[in-house]
């Protein structure tokens, strides 16, 4: 008798962990058209919630105030000037494939321009390849850009005619953001007490997690939007057509490690130096090299911490893979991924160094729940 109501539990525990994983993709299949919405709203909040308790506790606990004030500064910083931006993208876009279809901007008169300022050797090599058809380059070349300009265009276009849809997503990403900022240690803790994983695996899991987001957010995005802000402001100012572009496409392939901004500038300093405009040229690659590129390498270490960062490799395939399958949200989703597949093998391989210890008969030190709460909030109290 009792061993039939062992197997009868044992069939009931079976039965409501296949419920509960039924459920749970059931209710992620219901937020999908919603993906990016929750996913930035989450970030948000995981990015300011410590600023809105602290600001907060400074208000004697009001935190519905709080929680206002932070999602207005965040309207204010972050939603409103990147709407702004697509409309000036939209703007430049739409003179760029204006100019070229014109014939105003001949892609083929550029690469003439800059064959001719090789020396003879390059000259030779190149005519070795057949690269002078100058009537094809400007053919394959200009019909690449028109098409990547009709491409924004088009997106752009169908997000206008889905203003609907765009708005339900912006007010959904508000509203759980505000949410969020105002309770999320509360709804924090009841995920984490929820995870069916042991205390110190799921609190190592958890700040992986938030110090992988916060980083991307801290040591990606402000470096990003710092270079792709100086790249545009040093267009803009020496009169180079669509610097919004170009800026823009600067703090896009600052996310790139292998790539960076170089694949902006270098070739527009190169077309300057062709062009015989040596004083633009030589201003394009000294901010390149000594303003724009060295934002990298002194924001980053200071806004992130050496300890935290993941490896470059792996930050560029998993942002490239990220990019691919989840569009502009894929560069949280796969240093994120990337960051837990290392964490929960790093986990496997110490438990498996455990077990070794314990077969072999050295002391291993047990850690209770609470130890690895503590070890948990010295972590992200001192991450590097």
């Amino acid at each position: 008798m009792g061993s039939d109501e062992k197997r009868g539990l044992q069939t009931e525990d079976i039965g409501f962990a296949v419920l509960v994983v039924l459920i749970s993709l059931a209710a992620a299949y219901l937020l999908a058209p919603y993906f990016g919405a929750v996913l930035w709203g989450v970030v948000a909040a995981i990015m300011f919630q410590p600023l809105t308790a602290q600001l907060a506790e400074r208000m004697d606990g009001r935190r519905n105030l709080a929680a206002s004030i932070v999602l207005f500064g965040l309207i204010a910083l972050f939603v409103v000037p990147t709407i702004l931006l697509g409309i000036s993208i939209v703007n430049e876009a739409t003179v760029l494939y204006q100019k070229i279809t014109s014939g105003q901007i001949d892609f083929g008169r550029i690469v003439q321009q800059v064959q001719g300022a090789l020396p003879s050797s390059v000259r030779r090599l190149v005519s070795e390849y057949g690269l002078n058809d100058f009537e094809e380059i400007r053919r394959q070349f200009g019909s690449s850009i028109t098409s990547g300009l009709q491409t924004v265009a088009g997106r752009v276009l169908s997000v206008g005619q889905g203003a609907l849809s765009f708005v339900a997503a912006l007010g959904v990403m508000l509203y759980l953001s505000y949410f969020l900022l105002r309770d999320g240690d509360r709804y924090g803790e009841m995920v984490r007490t929820s995870l069916p994983l042991h205390a110190d695996t799921r609190d190592s899991l958890i700040q992986n997690f938030l110090l992988v987001v916060r980083a991307t957010m801290r040591g990606t995005v402000v470096v990003a939007v710092v270079q792709g802000l100086l790249g545009g402001i040093l267009f803009s100012a020496l009169g180079i057509e669509g610097a919004v572009i170009w800026g823009v496409l600067m703090g896009f392939f600052s996310l790139l490690p292998a790539v960076g901004t170089g694949i902006i500038w270098v070739p527009v300093a190169i077309y300057l130096f062709a062009a015989g405009n040596m004083m633009h040229a030589g201003i394009v690659v000294f901010c390149g090299v000594f303003i724009i590129g060295m934002v990298d390498n002194v924001l980053r270490p200071i806004l992130v911490g050496r300890d935290t960062r993941l490896p470059d490799f792996v930050v560029l395939i998993a942002t490239l893979s990220g990019l691919e399958l989840f569009g502009l949200n894929g560069f949280i989703i796969g240093p994120v991924i990337a960051a837990l597949f290392i964490a929960v093998w790093n986990q496997h391989r110490d438990r498996r160094k455990a077990k070794t210890e314990v077969a072999e008969g050295s002391p291993v030190p047990v850690q209770t729940e609470a130890g690895a709460a503590k070890a948990a909030e010295e972590a992200v109290a001192h991450p590097s």
